[in-house]
This record gives C-alpha cells, sequence and structure tokens, in this order.
C-alpha cells in the first residue's frame, strides 16, 4: 500500500457558497487544536476535502477525537495509491485478506475522466481479482465491506468505511453565546448542542452561599471540563446571587419569586454578556418541564432581554435528553446531590403562568437595579481548560 491518510468530508459546509473558504479554514484549525497532541501529522486543504497524513500515527487513537469535531460530516482512514489497475486490485485483494468478513461490494468513482477504464469495468475487474483469490462472495445490497475506489487526475483514494463526525458547523463560525449553567442535567447538553452548531460558549453560575454548598463551583467546574473537550477552554462567570435572592424572598410571593429570581437572572446575564461580546443568551429549558418553563412564563422571564435567547433542548424531553448527557458523559457529573440556588430555595406553588402586571408590581416594590448591578461588577472569573485525564471518555 502506498500513503496512509484521514479523508475527511465537509457535509453541510459545502451549501456555503462565498462562505464555504471561511468555514472549512475554521475547521481545519479546529481539527488541528482538538489534535494537537499528535505532533507527526501534516494537513493538506482542498476544496473537497481536508487529507490529514498519519506519518505512522495511530489512527485508533484519532479516530474518537475526530468523532467529536463540530462541523466534520464524515471521515475515512484511506491509502493514496498510484493510477495503476493492478496496484488497485492488488490493494484492494491485501485489504479483504486481513478481515474475517464474507461478503463485499466495490464502488468506483472515476473523476479523472482520461482514466482508460469506466467506473463499471473497475469494479468488474477489482471483483473478478477478489472472487479468483478469496472465498469472498459479491452482495451488491448489504455487504459485509464496501470497498471504494476514487480516481483522481493525480492518484488514486481506495477507503473502506465511512465513520460519522458530529456534523454542524465548525466551533466559533456562528459567534458567542453565554450559557446559563446551573449544574443539572439539562444546561450541559444544552451547552453541547450550541457547540456542535458551531458556537462558541461561555458560561454564567449563580452562586448563592452560604444556602448553596461550594461543592456545586466543583460541580459546575467538572461539567466544564468535559464540555471544554469541544472548545479547549471555557471561560466562567460566578455570580455572588445571595443578597439579590434574599430581597426577592422578602417582596415576592411563594407563587412568584421563581419568575421574579429569573427574571434577576436574565438581565445579570444580559449586562454580563454584553461587556464580552456574547451574541446571544442560551439555556438548558425545556418547554413545560417545570413551572417556569411553560411558554407564559419564558415570554414574561425572557422580555426583560433585548438579546436572543435560545434554547437547544426547547422541544425534547427528558429521557432525550438524558440520553443526550450519558453520551457526552456530563450526566453522573450533573447527578451529584448538591443543590444551585434555583432549586435550594424552590418553593412548592409556583404560579405557571404569571401575570405581567403583578410581576412589575414585586419589581416596583424594591431596588433591584443597584442590587443587579452589584452581582455583575462583584463577578468571580474562571477559565476551564480540557484535562487530558479525562481523554478515556471520548
Amino acid at each position: 500500500m502506498n500513503k496512509e491518510l484521514i479523508m475527511v468530508r465537509y457535509g453541510e459546509l459545502v451549501t456555503k457558497g462565498k462562505n464555504r473558504s471561511d468555514f472549512i479554514k475554521a475547521l481545519y484549525h479546529n481539527i488541528k487544536r482538538m489534535l494537537k497532541k499528535f505532533k507527526t501529522l501534516t494537513y493538506e486543504v482542498k476544496r473537497d476535502h481536508i487529507y490529514i497524513e498519519l506519518h505512522e500515527e495511530n489512527y485508533e487513537e484519532i479516530k474518537p477525537i475526530l468523532k467529536n469535531v463540530s462541523g466534520l460530516a464524515s471521515f475515512s482512514l484511506v491509502y493514496k495509491l498510484e493510477k495503476d489497475l493492478e496496484l488497485i486490485k492488488t490493494s484492494c485483494l491485501e485489504l479483504l485478506k486481513n478481515q474475517n468478513k464474507k461478503t463485499f461490494k466495490i464502488k468506483a468513482k472515476r473523476v479523472d475522466k482520461t482514466f482508460p477504464l469506466h467506473s463499471d469495468d473497475i469494479n468488474r475487474q477489482v471483483a473478478k481479482t477478489i472472487l479468483q483469490n478469496t472465498n469472498y462472495k459479491v452482495d451488491v445490497h448489504n455487504p459485509d465491506v464496501l470497498l471504494s475506489i476514487t480516481i483522481r487526475e493525480d492518484c488514486v483514494y481506495l477507503f473502506e468505511n465511512e465513520e460519522k463526525g458530529l456534523g454542524g458547523y465548525p466551533l466559533g463560525i456562528q459567534g458567542k453565546a453565554l450559557m446559563l449553567l446551573s449544574g443539572g442535567i439539562d444546561s450541559p447538553v444544552a451547552s453541547y448542542l450550541m457547540l456542535r452548531r458551531g458556537i462558541q460558549i461561555e458560561c454564567i453560575h449563580f452562586a448563592s452561599p452560604p444556602y448553596t454548598s461550594t461543592k456545586v463551583i466543583d460541580k459546575i467546574i467538572d461539567l466544564l471540563k468535559i464540555l471544554s473537550f469541544y472548545q479547549g477552554s471555557i471561560k466562567l462567570y460566578i455570580i455572588p446571587f445571595t443578597t439579590l435572592q434574599k430581597k426577592i424572598y422578602e417582596y415576592a410571593s411563594e407563587s412568584y419569586a421563581i419568575t421574579i429570581m429569573r427574571r434577576m437572572m436574565y438581565r445579570i446575564a444580559e449586562k454580563v454578556a454584553l461587556n464580552n461580546k456574547c451574541l446571544i443568551l442560551g439555556n438548558g429549558e425545556s418547554i413545560g418541564q417545570v413551572a417556569s418553563q411553560t411558554l407564559v412564563s419564558m415570554k414574561e422571564i425572557e422580555n426583560v432581554c433585548t438579546l436572543p435567547i435560545i434554547r437547544p433542548c426547547a422541544v425534547l424531553d427528558k429521557v432525550e435528553i438524558i440520553d443526550i448527557a450519558r453520551k457526552i458523559n456530563t450526566y453522573d457529573i450533573s447527578i451529584r446531590p448538591y443543590e444551585d440556588c434555583c432549586t435550594i430555595f424552590e418553593p412548592k406553588n409556583v404560579t405557571t403562568a404569571p401575570k405581567k402586571q403583578r410581576i412589575l408590581e414585586i419589581e416596583n416594590a424594591f431596588d433591584f437595579s443597584s442590587l443587579v448591578d452589584e452581582c455583575v461588577n462583584n463577578v468571580e472569573i474562571k477559565i476551564i481548560k480540557y484535562d487530558e485525564d479525562l481523554s478515556e471518555f471520548f
């Protein structure tokens, strides 16, 4: 065999027209960042694919990392051959002999129309060689092994498997979001879904010491260590929320306390977002899951903001969210028994249909603006970086 390479396919990026080169460039840089520990890899960026030459690096170690690169549709281990039919036949034969499979199919694509054989002729000649020298049988509908042969102007690419990537868009290409991160199951999943669509994230968490444990912050940091696998590092804003939260409970009835508290959180989050050039806010809300996540509640809560609010989990049910949390290895961290400020004082009789007039009556009864500014001015900032010790999870 000649050179071993990884062929990266763009998928959705091919539809981007004039912006296509920017998307491909962003994907290339994200791949290089996530594969930086593999020192000898070399890269060739083309309009249709990115080619990564292995140079003796271990493909099986690289494969799980590539599966988690946003914007990458799929990839394959390919063999780069000279444009010689006999070499193509012997290479295909060698690939199949190294496997304990029973059926195969050949799929040739002749991009270089000057190559003397048409695609069907290539299929037949390669298949004939395999049938004469092995016990394999042809299965054109559901083969154990599909061998793909692409004839290009300068070489031939031979590959057998196609691994799925995350799809979506390259990280950062869509700008930056500030995610409200509670520490529960939903908001880390929402953050992952944002990353998958090419949105860089920063996170904000509202802490209410001494009523909430410091272990909640440890939990948040551990969640971000998992999520930073996709981004390299994530900035965390920790808001001291105790004073404002206590003031809310002085003036708001039990049924309206959560509504007022969420409105204050959005006011603070928007100020932090604007101060740090975030284009949108995001959260883990799922429609109807709790009282503050009915459509009426969300409407009255979010109208304090001018920035758009994205809810990636809005139409997912809890089982679907948990499935994603397990897949991305945040579930076991999220269920640690440490309550955040949204649950530690959670009232029993929360209204699912808050009235705007009543909301304004409560908020007009005290000076919340100075307390909001105090929260923003006393924010604690941490930079959470990917922990290499977690590589076994990916």
